[in-house]
């Protein structure tokens, strides 16, 4: 075995708030393993020169958040279709070869979260409604068309981003008016807010909420809180409900596999890591 102890981390800028440094710190530590895992505050600027950096210094792969996900891109010299489609990458791996690569596990985590805790929802059963036209929003977009979903009713603030949105992805996708999201929930079996909007110190998401049904499962990217007022209203109404939380542990999980060799699991136990 090699003596090096293998490093990984996440780059973003600001990063203190990140909550990736718990949950593979408490995976290194349950599993026993050899291993760091470091929050880097890195400017656009030395984004490039840092990834070249990091293999030299022992890291093996690195998770990449706001704002670099589109930037590194055009840094990596192997990029996955599933990256290529999103547009963007969250997870880095630096390989033997001196080559770097890079993937969006952002749909995986999205999809995995759903699967584990609206486990009677079934991809065909009807349209999903989605709010939102950014980066995370392409994933959510990329895994639910992937697993079979028959449409998505699409809505964003600036209608353009939307509409751009959708050209890229096809005509499963319908764009409607931000004014006319409560119209497209009514239409849906599925519910996903892609937005920042319920997020602490952002504006709450206001549009009309009253087409929710006990029949329909609605889930939020937003973790903080972890249960955003559409929650506490799709609990009212009756509908499963799916925090955003899992969302950023299963999207962890393929990363920390390949970094380290071994798969964890996501229990309770790691969502108590994540917020403590």
């Amino acid at each position: 075995m090699s003596g090096k102890i293998p490093l990984a981390g996440v780059i973003g800028s600001p990063i203190a708030h990140s909550k990736s440094p718990q949950i593979h710190g408490y995976w290194l530590k349950t599993l026993g393993l050899r291993g760091h895992y470091i929050p880097m505050d890195v400017a656009p600027a030395d984004l490039e020169q840092a990834l070249r950096t990091l293999p030299k210094m022992g890291f093996v792969g690195v998770n990449i958040t706001i704002p670099h996900k589109e930037a590194v891109l055009e840094i990596a010299d192997l990029v996955t279709d599933r990256a290529t489609m999103i547009g963007a990458a969250n997870t880095i791996i630096f390989r033997k070869d001196g080559k770097i690569h890079a993937d969006n596990t952002d749909g995986y985590g999205f999809f995995e979260n759903l699967r584990h805790n609206a486990p009677d929802w079934q991809p065909n059963s009807g349209p999903a409604a989605v709010l939102g036209a950014g980066g995370a929003c392409r994933a959510v977009i990329a895994s639910l068309l992937d697993a079979g979903v028959p449409e998505i009713l699409l809505a964003n603030r600036t209608r353009i981003r939307a509409e751009k949105l959708a050209s890229d992805f096809g005509k499963r996708v319908t764009v409607f008016d931000w004014v006319k999201a409560g119209n497209m929930i009514d239409e849906s079996k599925l519910v996903v807010n892609t937005t920042s909007l319920g997020m602490v110190d952002h504006p709450e998401l206001r549009v009309p909420l009253d087409g929710l049904r006990s029949d329909m499962v609605v889930t939020d990217l937003v973790y903080n809180p972890l249960k955003t007022h559409l929650l506490a209203e799709a609990e009212q109404a009756g509908a499963t409900t799916v925090d955003g939380l899992g969302m950023l542990l299963y999207q962890a999980v393929p990363g920390f596999e390949r970094w380290f060799g071994i798969r964890p699991e996501v229990d309770d136990a790691t969502r108590a890591a994540a917020l403590r």
